[in-house]
């Protein structure tokens, strides 16, 4: 019996693209459905009723919720292609630890664009201090995992299509804080399942510009 897979999610989530760098990893064919959060849809209210969020993957009619979980499941469902995760356990742990900590990139980030002033400063500095720490623990190393494109790879090389907004907003470079870690999206870039997976960052600035208005930010 052939494979269902259909994703739920929106164009611009850095944490959605997770899923479909990971799905484009593994070579999978699925469908994907927009999302309208100002309008959630019967369908990802019933698949996500806890958390009413994007992205969900629903896999032959059972969801899963949660972007790290869901390319844990495919990291796992489809094992034989492309692994994400290493082998050794305390590698895969290590991978984990990382993974979860770039969601605080998310916050900080909104921060960046969705304040001013003061509060905008806490925000720039934080996420300055999580970029250079990760920058730190990428090191000399070609990928997060060594010589291959693995797990925290895929967690946080979604956000680098976000560094122009937040630039833009917060007055920053990313580049010439953390070069190491610039070149290494540029690294990840040149991968297929990730070029295809991430969208326009010009694209996103227009975005964010539009949701700045709607929320009375400009």
């Amino acid at each position: 019996m052939a494979e269902e897979i259909i994703l739920l999610d929106l164009w611009a989530s850095m944490l959605g693209m997770r899923v479909r760098v990971a799905l484009a990893e593994k070579g999978l064919k699925y469908e994907y459905r927009e999302q309208d959060l100002r309008d959630k849809s019967p369908l990802l209210l019933e698949m996500n009723p806890v958390h009413k969020k994007i992205p969900v993957l629903i896999h032959n009619g059972k969801p899963i919720c949660e972007s790290l979980i869901i390319v844990q499941y495919i990291d796992e469902v489809w094992y034989n292609k492309s692994p994400l995760l290493p082998s050794d356990p305390y590698k895969r742990a290590q991978a984990r630890f990382w993974a979860d900590y770039t969601d605080k990139l998310y916050e900080l980030g909104r921060q960046l664009w969705l304040t001013k002033g003061e509060e905008q400063e806490t925000a720039k500095k934080g996420f300055m201090e999580c970029l250079k720490l990760l920058e730190g623990e990428l090191g000399d190393k070609p990928y997060f995992g060594g010589e291959n494109f693995g797990f925290l790879d895929v967690a946080l090389v979604t956000f680098s299509c976000w560094f122009f907004a937040y630039e833009s907003f917060g007055n920053f470079s990313v580049e010439a804080e953390c070069p190491k870690l610039v070149a290494w999206s540029k690294r990840c870039m040149e991968k297929d399942s990730v070029s295809s997976s991430l969208e326009d960052p010009l694209k996103i600035h227009g975005f964010v510009i539009m949701m700045r208005k709607e929320l009375g930010v400009e």
